[in-house]
């Protein structure tokens, strides 16, 4: 309403009155301002309890008791607002019926706090926004109502060319609200169906509360949320699942909303309860997938606790859903490297390996000698010797029947899930490993922690035989993860040392699938990787491992450019200065006629002429005597690459005149070189 400057007279009697309060459209008044006001005075009763602002939270109905709190405030006011508009003196029609509409009000908001009190785990978002709703509603209409009682002639005429607005829209405030309860109540309502598990909530709502009416989606979502966390039936939990992971695929704005409202515990909940059904804990699991889209969201996911939940279901469940959590933690793992630590901490990736090598012969006979003397074979046999012998001879004999019962058990549920992983089909096994396998390469991209702990469990071997046996997808993560691992590894010298080690039957799975791929890949993508792992692990091959050079050196006249550059690239690490074995790589890579070879690749292909002069200048600096560098006329094409603009590059500004100069010396008849000092490492 226009701003009204009162006479003092009027003015003083309204504080006279105690109704100085400001008018309702100021817009600085909301819930808060009435709970501040109010203070510890404020005391209501509802439902046979008093309850207000310091009731406390009850230890064992905490989040209904907050409930109470949040709604003792519309119901106070609408029970002011009752008592004010029976003592209005002017708009008495008007008043009346928005006493009505609070009366009206106020019976929901009982209601709707008794349905909660009776929900053992209540979903409480959209009851506390619509009860903020609700108490600004009811705060307009009070102001409204109090200042109806005032006289006075200034005061009636001002009132008359504005009351009718304002009636208007207090009105229609509360007739929203009466809407949002109406839709809140069926949201909590019980199940009709005893036998179908009433108690709950009362499945999925279709209709719109006026809340929401500028924002269909988020009455979906709250009518979702609270089906998953509330619903007794399986099957209205299963859909409402389903439907947050659709919205969830829909927009990034659909994410947002569905994780800021609270999504996620209750979906973690589905996927932990074991007596719901397994299409609505794959549901949930799937819903989750989607909501992982970015970092942002994955760190909002990371604060509800879902790595906890997915690694505790993810060891035991149906392999159905086994499949979806790990396509889960490779998504979540994906966006953020926090997730890749959690899910480490976790001790994710010993489970992701064990079902990576279902159906792979991993068994201890692949290792005869080496398993069983290795320290930690050895701690191990020595900690289950100690155990058994401690409980061999109890005094009443009873410890010994519980370790067999213990025994009997551990085997039977072990055979049981295996039965059960057997029977599936062989597309929600190839599934399964897929999964895992992605899950895998994400955990250990660009982490060397997570590297070293797939390591230190069986999954070099396992993911070298999959590369052996199998193709498509499966095979591609785990070339991919062995890729990473093999990069992990060339950065961190223990590693190195630890896990790729040429005594070491996994390693030496490793490598001779890399090299199989190498020069058999069904495509170049597998070519390259396997390439550049071999590339990553340079450092680790011995001089008389020559076997690894000359696949390599062939691949320099691939059809492929991309092909035979990343073969380059491979290669120059192995002739780096870095490697203490430059020189001896070197000559080996001239002995397998791979000066030919790379001079055809400088000329062929322009995009790829870095990586090939890298690997040329450090042949003609460890080997200028070389023959095959003379007669391919190294010195000339060094010579013209130094006057155009690729010699400006950061690997070649001091690489290129080093090679040059050596070569002109032998050329001049010294035969004369200076090595460059190679790494110790």
């Amino acid at each position: 309403m226009p701003f009204v400057e009162f006479s003092p007279t009027l003015r003083a009697h309204m504080l006279e009155t105690g109704n100085s309060e400001s008018s309702f459209d100021s817009g600085h008044r909301h819930t808060h301002h009435w709970r501040d006001r109010l203070g510890s005075k404020m005391m209501s009763t509802i439902n046979g309890r008093v309850v207000g602002p310091g009731a406390g939270v009850d230890p064992v109905t905490g989040g209904a008791r907050r409930v109470e709190e949040e709604f003792s405030v519309p119901i106070l006011l609408a029970e002011r607002v009752r008592k004010a508009v029976g003592e209005a003196e002017s708009f008495k029609t008007e008043c009346a019926e928005m006493g009505r509409q609070a009366d009206l009000l106020a019976d929901m908001l009982r209601a709707a706090v008794r349905r909660l009190s009776a929900i053992p785990n209540p979903y409480e978002r959209p009851a506390l926004r619509i009860a903020g709703e609700a108490s600004k509603g009811l705060d307009r209409a009070l102001s409204l109502a109090r200042r109806c009682r005032r006289s006075g002639v200034l005061y009636r005429v001002v009132s008359i060319t504005t009351g009718s607005a304002d009636f208007r829209k207090a009105l229609a405030l509360l007739e929203a609200s009466v809407g949002d309860l109406r839709w809140l109540l069926s949201v909590y309502s019980s199940s009709d169906d005893p036998s179908d598990g009433g108690g709950g909530g009362g499945g999925l709502i279709l209709s719109l509360p006026p809340i929401a009416s500028t924002d269909p989606i988020l009455s979906w979502v709250w009518s979702c949320i609270a089906a998953v966390q509330m619903d007794a039936r399986p099957s209205e939990r299963a859909e409402a699942a389903a439907s947050l992971a659709n919205l969830a695929l829909d927009s990034g704005r659909n994410k947002k909303i569905i994780i800021q409202e609270g999504g996620v515990p209750p979906l973690l909940a589905l996927l932990r309860d074991g007596a719901a059904s397994p299409d609505g804990r794959i549901a949930a699991a799937t819903a989750i997938v989607n909501l992982a889209a970015d970092r942002e969201l994955v760190s909002l996911i990371l604060a509800d606790l879902a790595v906890p939940a997915v690694v505790q279901v993810l060891a035991d469940a149906p392999m159905r859903l086994q499949a979806s959590l790990a396509a889960l933690v490779a998504r979540m793992a994906a966006h953020d490297p926090v997730a890749q630590e959690e899910f480490a901490q976790e001790n994710a990736i010993r489970p992701l390996v064990s079902l990576l090598s279902f159906e792979v012969p991993l068994d201890d006979a692949c290792l005869p000698s080496k398993k069983a003397t290795s320290i930690p074979s050895l701690v191990r046999i020595n900690r289950d010797v100690t155990s058994s012998s401690s409980n061999s001879n109890p005094p009443d004999g009873k410890g010994v029947s519980a370790s067999r019962d213990h025994h009997h058990a551990y085997w039977y549920h072990h055979h049981h899930r295996r039965r059960e992983w057997e029977n599936e089909s062989p597309e929600v096994k190839l599934q399964l490993k897929v999964a895992c396998a992605e899950a895998l390469w994400m955990l250990s991209r660009n982490c060397v922690s997570n590297s070293r702990k797939i390591t230190e469990t069986k999954g070099l071997l396992c993911l070298s035989m999959l590369i052996e046996r199998e193709t498509g997808e499966l095979q591609l993560n785990c070339l991919m993860t062995v890729t990473e691992i093999a990069a992990a590894a060339e950065s961190d010298a223990d590693l190195r040392r630890s896990a790729f080690k040429m005594n070491s039957l996994a390693a030496k799975a490793v490598v001779d699938q890399l090299l199989r791929v190498a020069q058999e890949g069904s495509s170049p993508l597998l070519q390259i990787l396997a390439i550049r792992s071999l590339g990553s692990l340079a450092r680790t091959f011995p001089a008389r491992e020559t076997r690894v050079l000359q696949p390599l050196v062939v691949q320099l006249g691939h059809w492929n450019p991309d092909v035979a550059a990343e073969a380059a690239i491979s290669l120059g690490k192995f002739a780096s200065p870095e490697n203490f074995l430059c020189v001896e790589h070197s000559k080996a890579i001239m002995e397998f006629d791979g000066v030919p070879r790379l001079m055809r690749l400088l000329r062929s292909v322009e995009k790829m002429q870095l990586p090939g002069l890298v690997l040329l200048c450090y042949l003609a600096l460890h080997v200028p005597s070389n023959e095959a560098l003379e007669r391919a006329k190294a010195l000339g094409t060094l010579e013209s690459v130094s006057r155009s603009a690729v010699a400006n590059h950061a690997s070649l500004k001091e690489l290129l005149p080093q090679a040059i100069y050596q070569l002109e010396l032998y050329r001049a008849g010294g035969h004369t070189c200076i090595h460059m000092e190679p790494d110790s490492q």
